[in-house]
């Protein structure tokens, strides 16, 4: 065969190509299920978490979950648990961040009056600087935060408003006020929708 043809060339990248996709391709069926299967333990561990309830390992993520029910309320699905001070509900929240979409799990009380948490599933924020909104310090600020009116906010210098649980305030991360801004206005719509779905006036 001409190794100069057009049908040599053509020839030989569609057998390269085969030779390189199929492999990948193999890969990519293959591990489907323990992707998934990840995937689901990510996101019991997010509810999890924002609940409230600690776990060290995976096998304690599952013998926990067993008590996490999933509920339709307002044509949304929630994640329910009933614990001693009363029922808690979860929620996944997503939305724009400065880099890309924000995912994440927010949990709250039966009336919407008090956050018990928040988790991360992922983002694409900047790293030190917008990405901080993954570290414990940050997510611990949600940690039995009061709504005022249904809602949160950040704190402000300027204004002399400081954080404050009571008063449903958060600080902000220094150098990303606006991942900081984003945060507070998605949590703020699923509250909303929250107190729609609870049938909470």
């Amino acid at each position: 065969m001409n190794k100069d043809s057009v049908l040599y060339t053509i020839g030989f990248a569609f057998i390269v190509t085969f030779l390189f996709v199929l492999p990948l391709t193999v890969a990519n069926e293959g591990t489907k299920p323990m992707v998934a299967a990840n995937q689901e333990l990510a996101r019991q561990r997010a509810v999890l978490t924002a609940m409230g309830l600690p776990f060290k390992t995976d096998k304690e993520v599952g013998e926990l979950y067993t008590g996490v029910k999933s509920v339709e309320r307002g044509g949304s699905k929630l994640y329910g648990l009933d614990k001693p001070a009363g029922s808690v509900y979860a929620a996944d929240f997503s939305g724009p961040g400065l880099w890309g979409t924000i995912y994440g799990v927010v949990a709250v009380d039966g009336q919407v009056g008090r956050i018990e948490g928040i988790s991360i599933l992922s983002h694409n924020e900047t790293p030190g600087l917008g990405g901080r909104i993954d570290e414990a310090w940050y997510k611990d600020q949600f940690r039995g935060l009061k709504t005022k009116n249904g809602a949160i906010s950040l704190a402000s210098a300027e204004g002399g408003i400081k954080a404050s649980k009571d008063g449903g305030v958060i600080d902000g991360i220094t150098g990303a006020s606006r991942t900081s801004q984003f945060m507070v206005a998605m949590i703020n719509k699923r509250l909303a929708e929250l107190k729609k779905n609870l049938g909470v006036q």
